[in-house]
């Protein structure tokens, strides 16, 4: 495995692992590679400093303390077959369309919503940010929303 650096367009920074540099290469030509803050797969190699290893693999004394070895939290995954594979490609056009159709809000997408539930506002298409709070509110109110999926290769 090898552990990338990786800086998007927008200067943020971050880190992921890969199989090997062509699995990196891959993912990157396919999009796949996406940068967890803003979501661009703009993405390169960032400049890394090189791990460096003693050359006489000494092992520590009995009076040394050996460093402390931290395991990797355990991480679910799967492999897909083709009913999720379809069931993914359907997502990701649900998303497409949404996007392509409806008007993007920002911030206001939660006010705009409640105001065109109560009819003090045009009905129409609309989606964009809200909070879980903002969310919880709208649903209780019985304000029909639901999240846009956002599938694994968004968030990389």
């Amino acid at each position: 495995m090898i552990r990338y650096t990786l800086k998007c367009v927008q200067d943020h920074t971050f880190d992921s692992w890969f199989p090997s540099s062509d699995s990196f290469d891959a993912q990157k030509t396919r999009g796949l590679v996406a940068c967890p803050t803003c979501g661009t797969t703009e993405v390169e190699k960032a400049m890394m400093a090189p791990a460096v290893t003693r050359g006489d693999k000494r092992r520590p004394r009995a009076t040394e303390a050996a460093p402390p070895q931290a395991e990797a939290p355990a991480t679910s995954v799967a492999i897909m077959g083709e009913q999720e594979e379809t069931f993914r490609k359907l997502l990701r056009e649900l998303r497409d369309h949404v996007t392509r159709n409806a008007d993007y809000v920002g911030d206001s997408f939660a006010d705009l919503a409640r105001q065109m539930h109560d009819g003090t506002l045009e009905h129409r298409s609309i989606y964009g940010e809200a909070t879980s709070e903002e969310l919880k509110a709208l649903r209780e109110d019985e304000v029909e929303v639901f999240p846009l999926p956002v599938l694994p290769e968004d968030r990389n």
